[in-house]
């Protein structure tokens, strides 16, 4: 009776080996896509989404004191005769 189990245990621990292998490759080759499409985006002089954000708000924050600028303007003109 223990041969039986003993070659269901061997094809158990080969099938787990294999699964840890297939993960390792998986985990591997996501690393290698990551790190390509990286290279990619970083040939092309694309930003990234915190860069552009961080652009947006000082813009925003540009078009504000723009705002406040010309209605001080406005306002020091109402007072020359």
């Amino acid at each position: 009776m223990s041969t039986p189990n003993k070659f269901f245990d061997d094809i158990s621990q080969l099938m787990t080996n294999a699964m840890g292998v297939a993960q390792g490759a998986r985990t591997e080759a996501e690393n290698a896509m990551k790190s390509l499409l990286d290279r990619w985006l970083a040939d092309r002089d694309l930003i990234t989404r915190e860069e552009f954000e961080a652009v947006r708000a000082m813009a925003t924050r540009a078009r504000e004191e723009n705002a406040t600028l010309a209605a001080r303007l406005d306002a020091l003109e109402r007072r020359l005769p």
